[in-house]
């Protein structure tokens, strides 16, 4: 059995897959933030899920 890959310690491990479908201009939108904040876009979506989730106590 190969050793487990290590790589760095973190508090929030990102260990669970979704998958979604977006149409062109949807990805287009969040590949444009991804490159004018020079992160992932997985990190785009993850912080729009914040967003939307920090809203919803102001309703």
């Amino acid at each position: 059995m190969a050793a487990k890959k290590i790589g760095r310690p973190t508090d929030s491990p990102k260990d669970i897959d979704i998958k979604i479908r977006f149409d062109k201009e949807t990805v287009e939108k969040l590949e444009i933030c991804s490159e004018k904040m020079q992160i992932t876009r997985a990190e785009v979506v993850r912080r729009g899920v914040r967003k939307m989730y920090d809203d919803l106590d102001k309703k």
